[in-house]
């Protein structure tokens, strides 16, 4: 067994588990945040995505000790002073999502982008950053609206490029 200690939206955890166990099984059963999915094992489908010390990375497939000391966000820690993000909020508006299984997924990933490319994003830019993220109720129609309104909506708020990963608030 091996003790760990990491940040997670914000909040100290520290827990000892096998070092055998993925991120996305330390999130879900450890610390019982069920808003990060798996859906392939294979980390082929983007369910998983979370970000770690401010970049997406994919869960499924990141040991939980290898993250000693660093700051993970989830789906949970998106959301501040009871307001969604505004990717979250964008993915509602304009029903990017569908039966909502890959959303959490498709919402790190998005605000990765903007993070990452800005605030103006074409809807190739949105498809090809979103490789690595499956969605199997939809064609993306949707999904690549939300992320270019979500993506206008961080820029109105002055998130992204230039700011920190938003933490939840205590």
């Amino acid at each position: 067994m091996a003790t760990l200690s990491m940040t997670v939206n914000g909040k100290a955890v520290t827990a000892t588990v096998d070092p055998r166990t993925l991120l996305v099984q330390f999130l879900r059963e450890n610390l019982r945040l069920t808003g990060t999915h798996v859906g392939c094992d294979t980390s082929q489908c983007g369910a998983c995505v979370v970000h770690i010390d401010g970049k997406a990375a994919k869960s499924c497939t990141t040991l939980a000790v290898s993250l000693e000391g660093a700051s993970v966000t989830t789906i949970e820690g998106l959301a501040a002073n009871g307001a969604l993000h505004p990717m979250q909020e964008a993915f509602r508006e304009h029903h990017g999502l569908q039966c909502g299984f890959c959303t959490p997924g498709m919402i790190m990933s998005a605000v990765d982008i903007v993070n990452r490319r800005g605030h103006n994003l074409d809807e190739k830019t949105i498809r090809e950053d979103l490789d690595g993220n499956i969605c199997r109720c939809t064609g993306y129609h949707n999904i690549v609206k939300a992320v270019a309104a979500g993506a206008e909506a961080m820029a109105g708020q002055g998130m992204g490029t230039k700011e920190p990963p938003r933490q939840a608030a205590e």
